[in-house]
């Protein structure tokens, strides 16, 4: 199963995607390390950013995307792009869920990495968007019943 994990900041998509084969996790290789929307308030940019994230998400063959959730009210709330930006990746014809940081942070807890984010050879800013995707596939992993 491969997962594409989304941190979405003001104007753009910070993403990072993490396959799962058997007991295993990769960090599968990707042309883009993030998705920009040009104006929010423009109807063409917003269509662009779906296309784009779309496409993306189709070259690589993506089974699902984890979107790290943002606050709706209080100093940390999401702005009105970005809520259109997420609005946007959720009508990829993909399966799309909502992960809290809280989620991701108790993942972690429970099923800590066995490498360091260092080697994996991702961005700095990708490491959310990777810790989403671990967290998701680890929840998806045991919470088999």
């Amino acid at each position: 199963m491969k997962v594409c994990g989304v941190e979405i900041n003001s104007s753009e998509a910070i993403i990072c995607m993490v396959q799962e084969d058997g007991e295993m996790f990769n960090v599968p290789e990707c042309r883009s390390r993030s998705i920009s929307l040009r104006n929010a308030s423009d109807d063409k940019a917003i269509q662009e950013f779906h296309f784009a994230f779309k496409k993306l998400m189709q070259d690589y063959k993506v089974d699902e995307i984890v979107i790290i959730s943002r606050p709706l009210k209080g100093k940390f709330a999401g702005s009105a792009g970005s809520f259109k930006m997420e609005a946007a990746i959720q009508l990829c014809d993909l399966p799309a869920t909502l992960i809290q940081q809280t989620e991701v942070k108790e993942q972690l807890k429970l099923n800590p990495l066995q490498v360091d984010f260092e080697y994996l050879e991702l961005r700095r800013i990708q490491k959310p968007a990777f810790e989403a995707a671990y967290a998701y596939l680890n929840i998806k992993r045991y919470s088999k019943d």
